[in-house]
Order: C-alpha cells, then sequence, then structure tokens
C-alpha cells in the first residue's frame, strides 16, 4: 500500500475506529454492488427493446479515490451533523452521510501515488471500459495513453458525424483536442497519441504534462512537495523512480511544454498556502450555507427591525404626557383669532376651527 502524509497508522486506532472505519469500506463496496445491479438492468431493457446491438458502452471514473474528509473541520462537522447521521449502525442508510476519507482513499489507488485533486497517477489514471464498437476484439486490454478529451471524437466518429470546425452556426467554437480511440480499439494502432505530443493537466495548482511514456508532476503539500519530477509510467506507474536528473535535457524541455501549455490554457498559479480539501470546504460554506440561508436570514432580520421599530413607538406614545384639551390652542394665543362666522341658526362644525377663510400668512412661532 502507498502511503502518503494524509495516511493515517491503522494500527494506532482504536477498536472502535478500526470498526467504524470497516463500516465506511463496506458501505462504499454496497454502493459499487448497487451500481453494478443498476447497470446490469440497463443492460437487460437494451436487449429487450432490441437496441443492445447499436449501443457503444463508455464506462470511466472521473478520477482517482475522494480523500476529502469534511468531518476534518469543525464547521463542515457542525453542518452535517445537522443534516445528516453517521453513527456507525445508520451508515449505508437513507439520512446517513460517510465518506471514505484520506486513509482509504490512499488504499484504494495504491498501489498508484495520490488521489483525487492532486495530479499522481492515483489521481488521474482511472479504468476505462469500452463495449460495442465494431471490429473490437471482446477481452482486449490495451495499455496505451489516452486522455478524456479522447472520448467525444472517438463517438463522433462512431456516430459518422464530422468534428465541428472553428465555428458552428455561425458563433466561434474551441476546437477539439483530444483524438480517436477507434484505431487503437480496432488493432489498427499501437498509440492514441504520437511519442512528441505533448498533453498538459492543471487542477487546484498540481501540474502534470505527458509526453510519450514520459510524465512531469507537481503535487503541491500536503501530499507533495511542490517539485517538478519526472516519471516513465509505462514502467513505473507507481511514480517511484525520479528520472530528472538522469535525463535532464528532457526534463528541462517537458518543462517548456508545460509552461507553453499553461499561457495557451490561462493557468493561473494557486495561492500561498492553497489546499484543495480546504478550499472545497470555503466554496460550500460560500456556494451553499451562504447561498441557501442569505433569504431567510435577511427575512428574519428585517422581521426583527420591523418588531424592535414596533415595540420603540409603543412605548415612546405611552410614556408621552397627554396635554388637555385647547391647550394647543393657548399656546398660540398671540396668533389673531380666527374669524367669527355670522350668526347662524345653522348647526355649529364638530371642528374645533369654524368653517371661515384662513388668514393668507401667520406670524412666526417664538
Amino acid at each position: 500500500m502507498v502511503t502518503m502524509a494524509t495516511t493515517a497508522d491503522w494500527d494506532a486506532l482504536s477498536e472502535a475506529d478500526k470498526q467504524y472505519q470497516v463500516r465506511r469500506m463496506e458501505v462504499y463496496a454496497g454502493m459499487a454492488e448497487a451500481m453494478d445491479h443498476h447497470v446490469g438492468r440497463l443492460i437487460a431493457y437494451l436487449k429487450e427493446s432490441g437496441a443492445y446491438d447499436n449501443t457503444v458502452f463508455v464506462f470511466l471514473s472521473d478520477n482517482g479515490a475522494e480523500a476529502s474528509d469534511p468531518y476534518a473541520s469543525l464547521v463542515g462537522r457542525l453542518w452535517l451533523d445537522w443534516q445528516y447521521r453517521r453513527d456507525i449502525d445508520s451508515l449505508g442508510a437513507k439520512g446517513a452521510y460517510s465518506v471514505l476519507g484520506p486513509s482509504w482513499a490512499s488504499a484504494a489507488a495504491s498501489p498508484l501515488y495520490t488521489y483525487k485533486f492532486y495530479a499522481g497517477e492515483g489521481g488521474l489514471r482511472v479504468p476505462l471500459i469500452v463495449a460495442g464498437v465494431p471490429g473490437l476484439k471482446p477481452g482486449t486490454i490495451q495499455p496505451s495513453f489516452a486522455h478524456i478529451n479522447d472520448i467525444a471524437p472517438t463517438l463522433l466518429d462512431l456516430a459518422r458525424v464530422a468534428r465541428p470546425g472553428p465555428s458552428y452556426n455561425g458563433r466561434p467554437v474551441e476546437a477539439m483536442s483530444g483524438r480517436s480511440l477507434l484505431p487503437v480499439l480496432r488493432g489498427e494502432a499501437a498509440r492514441v497519441h504520437p511519442v512528441d505530443e505533448p498533453i498538459g493537466y492543471e487542477l487546484s495548482g498540481n501540474q502534470a504534462l505527458f509526453k510519450g511514456d514520459l510524465k512531469l508532476v507537481k503535487n503541491i503539500p500536503p501530499v507533495g512537495d511542490g517539485q517538478w519530477h519526472l516519471y516513465d509510467i509505462a514502467t513505473d506507474p507507481g511514480e517511484t523512480k525520479d528520472l530528472r536528473d538522469q535525463l535532464p535535457a528532457v526534463f528541462a524541455a517537458m518543462q517548456a511544454d508545460y509552461a507553453a501549455y499553461a499561457k495557451a490554457n490561462g493557468v493561473l498559479p494557486m495561492p500561498e498556502g492553497y489546499e484543495p480539501t480546504r478550499q472545497v470546504l470555503i466554496n460550500a460554506v460560500v456556494n451553499v450555507l451562504i447561498s441557501r440561508f442569505t433569504l431567510p436570514v435577511i427575512g428574519l432580520l428585517a422581521g426583527l427591525a420591523v418588531l424592535a421599530a414596533v415595540i420603540v413607538y409603543r412605548r415612546r406614545h405611552r410614556r408621552a404626557p397627554r396635554r388637555p384639551a385647547g391647550s394647543w390652542h393657548r399656546r398660540c394665543s398671540s396668533w389673531p383669532s380666527p374669524p367669527q362666522p355670522p350668526t347662524s341658526s345653522a348647526p355649529r362644525s364638530a371642528s374645533p376651527w369654524p368653517s371661515a377663510r384662513w388668514p393668507a400668512a401667520w406670524p412666526p412661532i417664538h
């Protein structure tokens, strides 16, 4: 088993912790078995509907084992414990949440190095199963290097659809960079990509460049050391023998190739101290927690502000002394008296002021 800086010591775990970790992997295995069952249901349906012989299957993982453990941080732990259960008897059931964590991830990737987010073969090299291609010999294992960008050109060739050029429907589009896998799948070629073709990669500051059987790679801490290394992944897929000192010219040339790739694709350097799993947690807080609760929190604060305003208003209104009737008129005794209406038998107005014309101007109040 490949051990990394984030791999825990199994023997140092308590018996309870060991049982919990065993249950985590059992849940993972159960998920894989359930997936296999439902893929079988799909195949059975395709056969029953008569579409099976006209179907091509492409199955692959998107990356190596997932090592992130949100329970390792206080914020992640509080959020997940609020939303899910995680006791050992609940794992695998509805309402429970579980992850492999970095130790099981390194075991799952072994004998390859690193896991998801990192540029080692344990994070990038995944199984690719293709079936149903006309002319493909069943049960063949092809060790040739392939890239995810090769899938779309392969499917277009199978469907006999021309690849889009630099524009589509009058709009510019990004040109496809992959190559069709069909020549290799049908045994017509040994390689998908020429040995002199550089293929770059970058994710979260972890970088790699493939060229033939050689791989230039740099992984950031805490898993990597932040330095460039050179490996022959055809003979050393575990990346155990660094060739940078033995092949200095190749090492320098591939670094130049990666610099060209980074410039062409706008790759930006990561800030000092960047760590991908911590950034995932930050993204989750910003994009999930804050976005989900922003409107409710604003509504709650607005409601509290209105309630506070009502309470303050009522208290002030209750404390204010009432003035006797006519007090306002006495304060304004310096003003001229309003004109008196003519004597009439008609009933007086309910207003304290007679229904007469007001003066054109009032004197200032002192």
